[in-house]
């Protein structure tokens, strides 16, 4: 922090401290700053060890300074110093001490004051003092301040000091910044909110950072982790649970025996014996398991020969007129028919559907997102109300960034539960 702070404000011009009284052609040009008639030797004294970098001369020359220093003029000429002996002493504490005498003073020049309010405040909250730091970093932000780290700094400070709403208005500010400049917001405008969210038990809130999260760091581990904070809120609900544990197949997140488990044991009981086969399968594939499982392996042997019967009468049942008079029949038959991989003949039944029917909507757009209709899913995901509203937003945002590379991430904000 000090080397940086050294190079920004050792590029700024030293004040002449020197001179009683401006020249009238420099006057002219904005307002003048003039020491006190007390004041100028010592300030001769703090300009001439600074030039020779002679620290303790300095530090000598801010001592007698501190003595004599009367109006504002003195007192901004004392903080400039004081944050030079700060930068040459590598201390700190002296130069958060002279960047708050400098801007204190109300003499820092306008262009300058974006620099000394970030950096007064990156010391204020170091130092935990987040209202001081709230306030400085505003000053920095309406100075105009161009560093990189004020957003994330800003909304830290405001997420500690209580004010949840604030931080999360920067925080998404910051997110819709980056991503009108075409690039990844930094992780911590995501994770830092999520954590003040998830200790507020601010759940809807918490899975609206997430849901921006996904989109730029689609990784299967964060994917994870929104889907698991998705089924903690959704409860017993066996069919929307089962939903939810589709999409973490498709973005790649399943990744242990249990959740294969408990993936298996919902689409067992809901009866999409296909389903069952080609999820087994996959995690034998993936050696999450073994084909030798105790568990996996009876269950793997039975829904085959219950899919190979289902099969052809699957196929028969998609072209029966009038399959659409009983929905609730006609929905299990689309759902079967894209467990077994037959997603074409699918989609116009859930179609047919999708306008009475909020999950045959929801699982239109799902099936148009398996066979590459982006569009056209994006479309039906946009149309989902009821409790399948945002599990269609985060599959709206699966079937936007598939293609697209994924930033890097660092670890998830929330560790998944146990299984």
């Amino acid at each position: 922090m000090a080397a940086i702070l050294g190079c920004s404000m050792m590029a700024i011009s030293a004040p002449v401290a020197a001179k009683e009284k401006p020249k009238k052609e420099e006057a002219a040009k904005g307002p003048s700053i003039s020491p006190s008639k007390a004041f100028i030797p010592a300030a001769k004294k703090m300009e001439e060890a600074t030039k020779k970098k002679d620290a303790a001369a300095l530090q000598a020359a801010v001592t007698e300074a501190q003595g004599v220093a009367s109006s504002n003029d003195d007192k901004y000429f004392l903080g400039f110093y004081t944050l030079q002996l700060g930068v040459m002493t590598k201390n700190e504490a002296l130069q958060a001490q002279g960047l708050d005498m400098a801007l204190d003073s109300g003499f820092v020049p306008a262009s300058d004051a974006g620099l000394y309010n970030f950096y007064s405040g990156r010391f204020a909250y170091i130092k935990k003092d987040y209202p001081k730091a709230i306030q400085r970093f505003e000053a920095a932000k309406a100075a105009g301040s161009t560093e990189e780290s004020l957003a994330t700094l800003l909304m830290d400070s405001y997420l500690n000091a209580g004010q949840v709403d604030q931080g999360i208005a920067i925080a998404k500010a910051g997110i819709a910044a980056a991503h009108a400049a075409g690039r990844p917001a930094p992780e911590d405008l995501f994770v830092r909110p999520a954590k003040a969210l998830q200790a507020a038990n601010r759940t809807d809130d918490l899975l609206d950072i997430l849901t921006l999260r996904v989109r730029d760091y689609p990784q299967p581990e964060i994917w994870r982790n929104t889907l698991y904070i998705l089924l903690q809120q959704v409860g017993g609900d066996k069919d929307l649970n089962l939903d939810i544990l589709r999409l973490m197949r498709a973005t790649g997140a399943m990744t242990n025996r249990g959740e294969y488990l408990e993936y298996a044991a919902l689409a067992t009981e809901a009866g999409y014996p296909g389903e069952v086969v080609a999820l087994i399968n996959e995690g034998v594939a993936k050696n999450v398991f073994p084909k030798t499982d105790e568990r996996f392996g009876p269950l793997l042997a039975s829904q085959t020969e219950r899919a190979k019967a289902d099969h052809a009468g699957l196929i028969a049942d998609a072209g029966k007129p009038g399959l659409t008079a009983n929905a609730k029949a006609a929905r299990g038959t689309a759902d079967a028919l894209v467990g077994i991989g037959e997603i074409a003949k699918a989609i116009p039944i859930y179609e047919a559907l999708a306008a009475t029917d909020p999950v045959a909507q929801y699982r239109l757009g799902v099936a148009q997102a398996m066979i590459g209709q982006s569009d056209a899913a994006a479309a039906s995901f946009a149309k989902v109300q009821g409790n399948r509203a945002r599990l269609a937003k985060l599959w709206a945002v699966h079937v936007q960034t598939k293609a697209a590379p994924a930033a890097p991430a660092a670890a998830a904000p929330a560790p998944a539960p146990a299984n």
